[in-house]
Formats: C-alpha cells, structure tokens, sequence
C-alpha cells in the first residue's frame, strides 16, 4: 500500500505572538493603540462603541407564539390512492415505512386533493373535513 504523504506546505507552524521582536514583535498584530491592543481588552458582543445599539433599538412589543407553533405535512389523497392498497390502516409509522415522511416528531394532515376509491383506515392522523367525507365516501374509516 502506498503511503498518503501531504504536500509541502500543507501545514505551519502555529504563531506565538507577544514574546519578543523575533516573533510578531513589538505590536503582535494587534495595531498600535486602543481597547484591542492592550491584555484583557476588547468588547462584549453588541457593543457598537457607545452608540446605541441595535438590539436596544429596535422594539419587541408583544407576544409571539413561535416556539409552540406546530407545523404539518400536507398529504394529499392521490399519493394515498398511490401508494396504499385496499384496506390498509394508514398511521404515521405506514407512512414513515414508505418514506412518504421522514422525521422523528413530524405531524401530518390528509387534505382532500385529488380523489381516493379505496377503502383505508386512517389512526392517529389530522384529516381535513373534505378529505374526510371523500375517504367515508369510499368506504374508508376514520379513528
């Protein structure tokens, strides 16, 4: 077996700045004056050098319903028709078995787009109302 050898150049040393002129000397790269240039200097993050800053500025009124929002697959009817035969129970581990969704904690409504003819079992999923009576129609079940 051959041998992985890196080019040269590949890899350098690292710099250490601040110990003496040999090395990055006199400033160390820091630039002459200031906050940044001197040991323990710097800002906090936000800091905009007195100004006020934008966080500050800019107003958060009100309430936001975000992290609890709760969001749903759309999954039409036609791709039910499609991949699930005559009397099959269709639950979110069916679907996950035939990669119709993937995910761990995905939620999935069945809305009425396009049309079913075959008698399935729907557990555990939303369904829209128009779907609803259309896989009833069929002969399908609901639980």
């Amino acid at each position: 077996m051959a041998q992985i050898i890196k080019p040269e150049g590949a890899t350098s040393k690292k710099t250490i700045v601040g110990r003496g002129a040999s090395s990055k000397g006199r400033t160390c790269g820091r630039g002459s004056n200031g906050q940044n240039s001197r040991s323990g200097g710097g800002v906090r993050p936000g800091f905009e050098g007195g100004q006020m800053p934008l966080y500050r500025k800019v107003a958060r009124r009100g309430f936001s319903n975000y992290p609890f929002k709760k969001e749903y697959i759309a999954l039409s009817l036609d791709t039910i028709s499609e991949k699930f035969e005559d009397g099959e129970t269709i639950s979110i581990d069916a679907l996950k078995e035939r990669n119709i969704v993937k995910g761990i904690d995905v939620l999935v409504k069945i809305l009425a787009n396009g049309e079913i003819t075959k008698k399935v079992v729907i557990e555990g999923l939303k369904v829209s109302a128009a779907a609803a009576e259309k896989i009833k129609a069929a002969g399908g079940e609901i639980r």
